[in-house]
């Protein structure tokens, strides 16, 4: 039975999905494995840098700024890295590979943040607005703001999750969690092992951003109660504000992570649940071999496999 080295057991490992494969994150180090377009699964892990790991993380409030800034450049080198393998083609008749353009990947970065800046910041605040016009209160131009993000939240990612590409990166985020649910049940990490557990996790990084698409609304709304200096101010401070968000937003995550036993606690968590029937789904036993070998990757180079298990992984591609 293909039973994975077991670390320390109160290590909480996440990840995220990317393009044909998963990413693991340890406590020290973290592990991308990509199902190539060859069949075969291409492995790399390295450790994290000290930002990432060191005391900031473990300051209250200050380390959900650090999760967030984590979550988007581990992310995006994770993406960029699946990208080139599961962009490469098969050997032609030069016997060159062809590389996914780096060019092509980051121009797409950049609109892609100009369009959620767009629909998520901007367009919530021109539309309530216009309430000026009905001579709506303060108090209600801010509500329908906050409704109005929630929902172009929501119904954004029930759209692109009905991309063919993108449900696959969801069925990758499903065995991602499934994964992790066998490693904390103490089960093999076996594709028969994993798939009875539930595709949703409590900590996943959905959650995190529900969590702060609500405490971003509570927030802005009191800022806007109080302060009231026309749009400009307004867009101004849903970009400043977003640390403050970020901090309280993973205190409450960590929060019902630890107590999710509770009764109480659990229902408070429900939508959260829910929301990760749009962004995962139920994945394929090849989709969870690329998981489970993520997962084995980074319990290897952190210390959990023979020397040269570590020093195979050591020698693999880096990431750009």
């Amino acid at each position: 039975m293909n039973k994975a080295p077991q670390g320390p057991a109160n290590v909480y490992y996440g990840g995220q999905a990317v393009l044909e494969g998963v990413m693991i994150r340890g406590p020290e180090h973290m592990a991308v494995a990509v199902r190539h377009p060859r069949g075969h699964i291409v492995k790399h892990a390295e450790p994290l840098s000290s930002i990432y790991t060191g005391r900031l993380r473990r300051i209250p409030l200050i380390r959900g700024i650090i999760v967030l800034a984590e979550t988007m450049q581990l992310g995006m080198r994770a993406l960029t890295y699946s990208s080139k393998i599961a962009f490469e083609d098969v050997n032609g008749d030069d016997g060159e590979e062809a590389e996914f353009p780096a060019t092509v990947f980051w121009g797409s970065m950049v609109l892609a943040m100009a369009f959620v800046i767009g629909i998520f910041v901007l367009a919530p605040i021109l539309v309530s607005a216009l309430l000026h016009t009905v001579d709506a209160s303060r108090v209600i131009i801010v509500a329908v703001e906050g409704v109005l993000r929630l929902a172009f939240f929501v119904a954004y990612i029930a759209l692109i999750g009905l991309m063919p590409d993108i449900r696959r990166v969801f069925q990758y985020h499903g065995a991602e969690h499934m994964t992790i649910h066998a490693y904390e049940a103490g089960k093999p990490l076996t594709v028969a092992a994993v798939r009875p557990f539930p595709k949703e996790h409590t900590r996943c990084g959905t959650s995190f951003l529900f969590v702060v698409v609500v405490i971003a609304f509570l927030t802005f709304f009191v800022f806007d109660v109080l302060v009231d200096k026309g749009l400009i101010v307004r867009f101004a401070s849903r970009i400043v504000l977003i640390p403050f968000v970020a901090g309280i937003s993973y205190e409450i995550l960590r929060f019902g992570a630890r107590f999710g036993e509770n009764p109480i606690v659990h229902a408070m968590f429900i939508p959260n649940i829910a929301l990760q029937a749009l962004t995962t789904k139920v994945p394929d036993d090849s989709q969870i071999e690329v998981a489970i070998a993520s997962f084995e990757a980074t319990l290897e180079v952190s210390g959990f496999a023979p020397a040269s298990e570590i020093a195979a992984l050591e020698a693999s591609p880096p990431l750009d």
